[in-house]
C-alpha cells in the first residue's frame, strides 16, 4: 500500500448545486438526513442567506475572493463519506458530466431492492435515465437518476453470489 494513501480515510463527497433547498429535499428522498446544517470550516450554512467564504478558503478551492454561498453536510447511514450540498454565487452554469466524460461524473449508492426504491422515486417525481437494467450475467441491477441539477447517482443491486 502507498505509504502517503495509509494516511487518508474518506471525508466527503461535495456537489455543487444551484438551489440548497431544492437539493437537500432531493436528496433526503434517497435516504439522506442533516448531518450539519453547515460547513463551519467554510463559514457556509444552509441559512436563507449566503455568506462570505473565508479568502484563504476561496484560494484553496479556486473560487474568488468575495464569493458567498449556502451550504449543508448530508449523510446516508450514518456513515462515510458525507455529502456537502455547496450553492455557490459564482458557479458557472456549466453541464454535469455524463458518464463517458473525464473526472467524477456520478456517485453510487446501493439497496437490496432496487425495484421498490426505484417505484417509489418514480412516484416523488425523480428522474431516471431508464428502468432498472440487468448487468453482466445477472452480477447486479443498476438505474441512473439525476439530481435537480443533473449530477447523475447510479443506484446498485449487487448480487455477489454470482461475482
Amino acid at each position: 500500500m502507498n505509504e502517503i494513501a495509509s494516511k487518508f480515510i474518506w471525508g466527503h463527497i461535495n456537489v455543487n448545486v444551484s438551489d440548497l433547498d431544492t437539493s437537500i429535499a432531493f436528496y433526503e428522498k434517497l435516504g439522506f438526513e442533516m448531518f450539519v446544517p453547515a460547513i463551519p470550516y467554510l463559514n457556509l450554512s444552509n441559512d436563507p442567506s449566503a455568506k462570505p467564504v473565508h479568502d484563504s478558503a476561496a484560494t484553496a478551492l479556486d473560487i474568488p475572493v468575495g464569493a458567498t454561498g449556502r451550504a449543508c453536510i448530508m449523510q446516508l447511514d450514518a456513515g462515510f463519506p458525507k455529502l456537502d450540498l455547496t450553492e455557490w454565487s459564482v458557479s458557472t452554469g456549466r453541464s454535469p458530466l455524463t458518464n463517458a466524460d473525464l473526472g467524477i461524473a456520478r456517485i453510487c449508492l446501493a439497496t437490496t431492492n432496487l425495484g421498490e426504491a426505484y417505484d417509489q422515486l418514480v412516484a416523488q417525481d425523480v428522474r431516471f435515465i431508464s428502468a432498472p437494467q440487468p448487468a453482466q450475467d445477472g452480477k447486479a441491477d443498476i438505474a441512473v437518476c439525476a439530481d435537480p441539477d443533473g449530477a447523475l447517482i447510479e443506484l446498485i443491486q449487487l448480487y455477489l453470489d454470482k461475482w
